[in-house]
């Protein structure tokens, strides 16, 4: 038995001794390195603002353990690049962010790899630009001499005009808003500002990059002309203040790829995989008493609500005018609006976590030649695609009761992956009323199991349904990729309303629709056969 012990105990100690070895001989590399990649492309970035983390795996395929006597940026202790190899920061030269460029000794083990992380912060301004973006370029460096291998760093620094807070320079602490709801003075905790009267007016010249949320003060109209590129950053957006407006004056572009005359809204992350995801930021506010909004020609996308809209549901001129516009992505509703007033011709919402569309607490609103639909595809929604009702909820439970004066859709595509996708939610009460008209439409809705029962879901009464086409197949382009031109095989193709459509009578990519109407906001075309 006590040989036994000994046996275990001398066992334990030399593999103890053998785990904690340092007596490794290495070899000087001799350039037969091999890397992940032989170009780290680093997504565009905005002037100023720190880039994403990159990596670059480096391979030691050999038997040898080896040393790296250099591995180095190309640009020494003068470049905008940053690297760590596992988690070391490299020499300093003493001057203040020297870090990450230069590294001496660098090991590893045969058979084994590292990793090389890259970042960059560049300042156009002190750099040699074309128009507004330039490309930065360096290289990293293994070794020198005969055993020399690079590996290309390349990254596009794109300038822009940033609109951010204030923030106090003793306290830290960033300016929040003071807004104007309907005549009553608000004190917010939203960071944000004012926009100052040489702000009113957004140019195509350079993409606007806002930290916080933009105020159109009361009395003035921000006016964003076609091809501007608006980026907001974590919980921004843009407020519409009482007795203020937004004009957003996007154009048709004929090259639909480049997209270059519409307005775009998205977040302030420019990397590829963040380009279609949504809740990156807050969403254009048309707070109670602000007037004559207007959008045209605009994408939004990635937002979390892509347009609140409040109040004013009596208006002569609907609060909201939206025409030819695209909302994408919206972590919450694609277009929510309270107790409101909105006309909406040539309109596409998809992908929305709660509704694409929900009017809630009545209002007024009128849909003509609309695609909405909802694909969501990040887990459960709660509601369809489409959601009227006339209420509001408090946290005690009680109610808030308002007319829906009108709710029309005409010649539109309601649809998506959920069943069903319209939900008219009304608290009935001899006080108010309860409108709305679904006329020529595409719709899902299969209550095979009668769950839906009582007078807003009579679909004989052509007060409230009229040429109403259910749970046929749109024949979308690509749903996953946010297109919803509809294809030949569509069951919207041909069965708009001729009237609706010489009210609007080209479709969002300006294509004719009088003589032959489509339902939806697009005219159908023929899909390219695949292969």
């Amino acid at each position: 038995m006590k040989r036994y012990i000994y046996f275990i105990i001398t066992l334990g100690f030399l593999i103890l001794w053998s785990s904690c070895r340092k007596d490794f001989e290495f070899s000087p590399s001799t350039g037969s390195l091999q890397f992940s990649k032989d170009t780290v492309y680093l997504d565009t970035v905005f002037t100023n603002i720190g880039s994403s983390t990159y990596n670059l795996k480096v391979y030691n395929r050999s038997d040898n353990d080896i040393v790296i006597p250099n591995v180095s940026l190309t640009e020494g202790f003068n470049s905008l690049y940053r690297m760590s190899i596992d988690g070391t920061l490299g020499e300093n030269n003493g001057s203040e962010g020297s870090e990450g460029k230069v590294f001496e000794n660098v090991e590893i083990l045969a058979k084994d790899s590292l990793f090389i992380f890259i970042e960059t912060t560049v300042d156009i301004e002190n750099q040699p630009a074309t128009g507004n973006q330039f490309l930065y370029t360096d290289a990293i460096e293994f070794d020198t001499g005969s055993n020399l291998q690079k590996v290309e760093l390349v990254t596009l620094i794109q300038d822009a005009i940033f609109i951010f807070p204030e923030r106090n320079n003793t306290t830290k602490i960033i300016d929040t808003l003071t807004l104007d709801i309907g005549g009553e003075i608000v004190i917010t905790d939203l960071q944000g500002r004012e926009l100052l009267p040489d702000e009113l007016n957004f140019t195509n010249g350079k993409p606007y990059v806002i930290y916080g949320f933009a105020a159109v003060p009361s009395g003035e109209t921000l006016t964003i002309d076609a091809g501007s590129r608006l980026h907001f950053h974590e919980n921004s957006g843009i407020i519409v203040s009482n007795g203020a407006s937004i004009n957003i004056n996007g154009a048709y572009s004929n090259d639909q790829e480049l997209l270059e005359n519409e307005v775009i809204f998205e977040g302030d992350r420019l990397e590829t995989n963040f380009s279609e995801v949504p809740g990156q930021w807050g969403t254009i506010w048309l707070l109670d008493g602000s007037i004559n909004n207007t959008i045209n020609y605009a994408t939004i996308k990635n937002a979390t609500i892509g347009i609140l809209s409040d109040g004013n549901p009596n208006e002569t001129n609907d609060k909201l005018t939206l025409s030819n516009t695209q909302i994408y992505n919206s972590s919450s509703f694609g277009v929510l609006g309270r107790n409101t007033s909105i006309t909406g011709e040539n309109v596409v919402i998809n992908n929305s976590g709660l509704s694409s569309f929900a009017g809630t607490l009545g209002g007024k609103y009128n849909f003509t030649h609309a695609t909405l639909v909802n694909y969501w595809g990040d887990g459960f929604r709660q509601f369809p695609a489409v959601l009227l009702n006339n209420f509001v909820v408090d946290e005690d439970n009680n109610a808030t009761l308002a007319d829906l004066t009108e709710a029309n859709f005409n010649n539109c595509i309601i649809y998506g992956n959920d069943n069903p996708e319209i939900l008219l939610d009304e608290i009935e009460d001899e006080a108010v009323v309860f409108n709305f008209k679904f006329t020529n439409c595409l719709i899902r809705f299969d209550d095979s199991n009668n769950q839906f029962t009582g007078p807003n879901y009579d679909f004989s009464d052509t007060n409230k349904y009229e040429g109403i086409i259910f749970n046929r197949d749109p024949n979308f382009k690509d749903k996953d990729l946010n297109e919803f031109i509809i294809g030949d095989d569509s069951a919207a193709n041909g069965k708009g309303l001729a009237a609706f459509a010489t009210q609007v009578p080209l479709d969002i990519l300006n294509i004719n629709r009088t003589s032959s109407p489509d339902i939806g906001a697009y005219q159908h075309i023929t899909f390219p056969e695949e292969g």
